[in-house]
């Protein structure tokens, strides 16, 4: 006997195109607003940047730790929102002869997409103005996409939730609440956030509708893909780590011994690994939808490949 599909929740398609129209920004006029970054203001809450871990560092350099990590954070959700806006067009062809809700709701949810990468863009144009020179951004928006893509939906719209909700979480619980931090950086995480909040919500649907459709050896790759992609982002996030070290030891202004740079860049990797990872992972939302979708084994198998990088 076939299933019966699940029917579509029109009604919140239709919720998310409603926010987005109601909400809508522009980069010029609400978020830069002719504004420069000044340096002499904090980027990342110390509870993202673990600064705080790093009790030799001087009040200036606490501040530049946390600098060279928001311009990686920026230029990190650049890069991932290449390869999201890629899966949300086609996640949206699905949809094509059917509710178009969806499709409006997907097709919306590119297009802002496309604006944060240029919003991303125009602040690492702008933030490079006032640091010194040295800098790099290792990983490549494409390349990455490639490496991505190439995994099961499944497992690609699972990354894709993670990265939307930790997002979230990063605002609300550290970004929102610093008084301390650079009104224009703090401006541009509020606006990526009000979008962002109804991407999550696509995303969960999205999700959801693919884990409905497929078959559990089907699913059971998806876990294999997930745990591969997870392993892949850890990959990168070590190679940018280190970049930003020698970066930020560049430009400190003075000499760090050996028991010292060992210990900013076991920090910085580690912070990199809490937002990017950590974060995401054990984020209550995501871990509920997750567990509801794979078995007590699959559930462990993820574990069992997450543990050394939330241990370390």
């Amino acid at each position: 006997m076939q299933a019966i599909a699940t029917p579509l929740p029109v009604d919140r398609y239709a919720k998310c195109i409603e926010v987005s129209r109601r909400i809508r920004w522009d980069i010029d006029r609400d978020v830069i607003r002719g504004r420069t970054f000044d340096l002499s203001q904090k980027f990342l809450p110390d509870s993202l940047s673990l600064v705080e871990q790093l009790p030799f560092l001087s009040e200036g350099e606490r501040r530049l730790f946390g600098q060279v990590q928001g311009r990686t954070y920026a230029n990190m959700f650049g890069l991932v929102e290449r390869f999201i806006g890629a899966k949300v067009l086609e996640l949206s062809r699905g949809h094509a002869l059917g509710d178009q809700s969806a499709v409006e709701a997907l097709v919306r949810f590119a297009d802002e997409e496309l604006k944060h990468q240029e919003l991303f863009r125009r602040i690492e144009a702008l933030v490079a103005r006032g640091m010194p020179d040295g800098y790099r951004f290792v990983p490549q928006p494409n390349d990455v996409a490639l490496f991505v893509l190439v995994r099961s939906t499944w497992a690609v719209i699972a990354l894709t939730c993670h990265i939307e909700l930790f997002s979230q979480s990063h605002y609300r619980q550290s970004i929102d609440s610093d008084p301390d931090l650079s009104p224009l950086y703090k401006d541009v995480f509020f606006f990526h956030w009000k979008e962002e909040s109804q991407h999550a919500i696509l995303d969960e649907l999205e999700w959801r509708r693919e884990d409905e459709r497929i078959s559990a050896e089907s699913r059971n790759r998806g876990v294999d893909d997930l745990i591969a992609l997870v392993a892949g982002i850890d990959e990168l996030l070590q190679v940018q780590a280190a970049a930003d070290t020698r970066y930020f030891i560049d430009i400190a202004g003075r000499t760090f011994d050996e028991h010292e740079a060992a210990a900013i860049g076991a920090t910085m990797l580690r912070a990199y690994r809490w937002q990017y990872i950590g974060s995401g992972v054990t984020n209550t939302r995501f871990a509920k939808v997750l567990g509801e979708f794979v078995t007590d084994e699959q559930g462990k198998r993820i574990e069992s490949a997450l543990a050394p990088l939330l241990a370390a």
